[in-house]
């Protein structure tokens, strides 16, 4: 099944199951004034599509992924920075964290990522969205 990619929108993929990206995701909608970003779970089949078409192993993901397509992806601290980069409200000053070494900032990402599902909880299927948010949602 061959999906045409909005050429000018970013992708966020997100983990559809955890509490903790699902608020992450109704955070960047709400803060998105600009209407830049496009969304699909990793467990779609659009988002595993996009995983493997990037050379990412879709069982070892533990990350939020940003993908503007046609040009290049992030992962982890580098994808929710430049996530926030573009949000309104302040948030992008946010991306000054881009200078800290990528290890540093993945460091702290993956003790949150590790144990997100423990601290915030996990839901038995992907959220579904509102009429008024499902054309934001490419799954």
């Amino acid at each position: 099944m061959e999906v045409l990619l909005p050429t000018n929108k970013k992708i966020i993929l997100f983990d559809g199951v955890c509490n903790l990206c699902n608020g992450a995701i109704n955070f960047v909608i709400t803060h998105d004034k600009k209407d830049v970003f496009r969304y699909a779970s990793l467990q779609s089949d659009l988002g595993i599509q996009l995983v493997k078409e990037r050379g990412i192993d879709p069982t070892k993901l533990d990350s939020i992924i940003l993908i503007e397509p046609g040009v290049v992806y992030y992962e982890k601290s580098t994808a929710a920075l430049n996530i926030a980069k573009e949000l309104s409200g302040g948030y992008s000053l946010m991306s000054v964290f881009l200078w800290l070494p990528n290890a540093v900032r993945d460091g702290v990402y993956d003790l949150i990522a590790a144990n997100r599902y423990k601290w915030f909880g996990k839901k038995d299927s992907c959220m579904i969205p509102t009429p008024e948010l499902k054309a934001k949602f490419l799954d």
